[in-house]
């Protein structure tokens, strides 16, 4: 069905910016970007979710937007939008965009606007206090460089709400204008002819915030709102929400309290996410178990969006202290690599020390797993980053396409580039690149590029269940099961460094012809009483299906 469509999905996350640069300026764009549409295409791609497009002073990665209805002239034009949409729409490819409506940046004209006078028609559109709030230093999001999270504005003479940095204040939800606002938004980009919409800071978005301390209750009914409102403009349209939130808080963002999937189509799974990076760590499978096992079901219809790395730094604040510190220890040991004192700002290869057996077995794992997958940019290849870069940006380096200067993403010269490409070391644009590994079928892309044919012929991954097989296994063995009306397929995944056995004879009844689908080598053929898998090996067996293949 096309309104499921995300289900099936393979979602690659790029910033326009970064990406490829068509004119030389430095800084990539539309035209660069619909220029690499087939590369996207020939790897299995057939989602796109842009990072924010918008125009915006720029000082926090583009989410502080000045402008919701048009692009950044950096990027091109929106008639070279509208000429990307059509062209990745040939290619089988939807686009999703971000969708930054928490906050807005403070040259947004409505907010010069709301603080120029009391009277004036956006000053409510933003929260204001005549008096300094007594909790103006809780709820930091950022610590070390927020300090506060409401400010004083002199030309307004009063406070203003900022969850975030003091130069994006918050929206406020209350406000049935902002509400409508909101959905002309969408309607506007929907008509254009994006897909769907990542929502940027869901449960801050749906906060409602006032002077005297109150921001916890949360408007689920907007959520509500802008799911009838979306799925009118557009029937197929996906709303797929960052929400990092409490196991027992996740079932009010998929629906109402009578189990309705009538608010978001999906959520990142952060929960997931920090407990794979755990299970990676200690090369033990039991944070994933207990994942499995924990987190609660969604409601017919929704999905999971899985992930190992984003635009951000690694989350690890839903991890027990002592976790965290093993986190730190395997992937993140010397103090520049981690941020805000949760996090690791680093991509997974160099976590993971560049070797191709633990990166192939992380992305089996994490393909494998309920939901839909989404990678970063750059992940197909094994891209590094540049921790002489501040915070966030370490990771935000260009796409490193040949040994060519700048990678062959721009032609400008090296001090012109948006953000410097990574040049030196084992993951230098001279040695990681999409060139070199085109025509390797060792490579890390051509792996990537069979593995995500593979995931197309196994529906039961993405749309089945998604189930620990508890059998006996050596230390560092994972097995798991992926059931639909299709079939059957199991998964094995070594998270340790030495040869296993398992035993799991106990499926030889529903073992109709196992068939090895997907594997880290040729394991010959099937026993399941003696079923090997390597050292950070992994196998997708397909024990029953309905159809032959």
């Amino acid at each position: 069905m096309t309104e499921r469509w995300y289900k099936k999905a393979v979602i690659y996350c790029l910033d326009v910016e970064t990406f490829q640069d068509s004119d030389g300026d430095g800084a990539g764009d539309f035209a660069g970007l619909t220029r690499r549409l087939d590369y996207l295409a020939r790897l299995g791609v057939n989602c796109l979710w842009l990072n924010p497009i918008h125009p915006s002073p720029d000082r926090d990665g583009g989410y502080d937007i000045s402008d919701y209805y048009n692009v950044h002239p950096r990027l091109g034009t929106l008639g070279d939008f509208a000429l990307f949409l059509q062209a990745a729409d040939s290619r089988g490819i939807r686009v999703v965009m971000d969708l930054v409506v928490n906050h807005t940046s403070d040259q947004h004209p409505w907010f010069q606007s709301a603080r120029s006078s009391p009277d004036s028609a956006h000053r409510d559109w933003y929260v204001w206090s005549e008096r300094e709030p007594a909790d103006r230093r809780q709820g930091i999001v950022f610590p070390g460089e927020q300090d506060e999270t409401w400010s004083y504005d002199t030309s307004a003479g009063a406070w203003y709400y900022h969850r975030f940095y003091r130069f994006q204040p918050d929206l406020n939800i209350r406000n049935c204008l902002v509400r409508e606002e909101i959905k002309k938004i969408a309607s506007f980009w929907l008509q254009l002819g994006v897909a769907g919409f990542r929502m940027d800071a869901v449960p801050f978005l749906i906060e409602r915030t006032t002077p005297d301390g109150g921001s916890g209750d949360k408007d689920f009914g907007f959520l509500t709102e802008l799911r009838q409102h979306v799925q009118w403009q557009r029937r197929d349209a996906l709303l797929l929400a960052e929400a990092n939130v409490d196991a027992d808080q996740i079932a009010a963002y998929f629906g109402d309290s009578g189990g309705s999937a009538n608010r978001l189509h999906m959520l990142f799974d952060f929960l997931l996410n920090a407990q794979i990076m755990l299970a990676l760590a200690r090369q033990d499978p039991e944070p994933v178990i207990d994942a499995l096992r924990d987190t609660p079901a969604v409601p017919a219809g929704s999905q999971w969006a899985t992930f190992l790395r984003n635009h951000d730094e690694v989350d690890l604040s839903r991890l027990t202290a002592d976790q965290r510190q093993t986190v730190f220890a395997a992937f993140g040991p010397q103090e520049d690599m981690r941020l805000y004192g949760r996090g690791i700002r680093r991509r997974l290869a160099p976590m993971l020390g560049g070797d191709q057996r633990r990166l192939r077995l992380a992305y089996s794992l994490q393909f494998t797993l309920r939901g839909t997958p989404v990678i970063r940019y750059g992940e197909e290849i094994g891209m590094g980053d540049d921790l002489s870069l501040p915070d966030r940006e370490s990771i935000r380096t260009p796409m490193q396409w040949s040994p060519l200067p700048n990678a062959g993403y721009s032609a400008a010269a090296p001090g012109q580039l948006v953000h410097p490409v990574v040049a030196e070391g084992a993951f230098g644009y001279q040695k990681v690149n999409v060139q070199a590994q085109r025509n390797d079928h060792g490579s890390l892309l051509s792996w990537f590029e069979r593995m995500m044919s593979t995931l197309r012929e196994c529906p039961e991954i993405n749309t089945g269940s998604c189930a620990h097989v508890d059998v006996p296994t050596p230390p560092g063995v994972l097995v798991h099961r992926a059931d639909d009306t299709a079939g059957t397929i199991l998964f094995v995944h070594n998270l340790g460094d030495q040869d296993a056995l398992v035993d799991v004879s106990s499926l030889d009844d529903i073992a109709e012809s196992p068939t090895e689908m997907f594997a880290d080598r040729d394991y010959g053929d099937i026993d399941l009483a003696k079923l090997p898998v390597g050292g950070y090996g992994y196998r997708w067996i397909c024990l029953r299906r309905e159809f032959s293949l």
